[in-house]
């Protein structure tokens, strides 16, 4: 038994989704939103993948320092979410929590 049998056995509220890969995808393919679409969070994973779009179309206009505020602003929420993953404080689109190898959650899943 792994343990996030283990840990899902105990709480329901744990995501069955993987942990290293969310994690990997977050911090090699953030700024596109695919750890977003892997979680199953698809209004972030449009936006994050809109804006991503976005600021190559921008850039390619011409449009400079709109390019630069768009993909800082998507890099700054993929710093934070990947930083929120890391802690296992992230949660998958239904709601359950991403955890880390041998995190304890509270009692209620917080």
């Amino acid at each position: 038994m792994t343990w996030v049998e283990v840990l899902k056995s105990s709480h329901p509220q744990v995501s069955e989704k993987s942990y290293p890969i969310a994690v990997c995808l977050s911090g090699i393919f953030g700024v596109a939103g695919i750890q977003h679409f892997y979680l199953e969070r698809w209004v972030e994973a449009i936006l994050d993948l809109s804006a991503f779009v976005a600021t190559f179309y921008l850039l390619f206009t011409g449009h400079i320092f709109w390019a630069i505020l768009v993909g800082a602003a998507d890099a700054l929420h993929t710093l934070i979410v990947t930083i929120l993953l890391l802690t296992g404080s992230f949660n998958d689109g239904h709601g359950k929590r991403v955890c880390y190898p041998g995190q304890r959650l509270k009692v209620g899943g917080q």
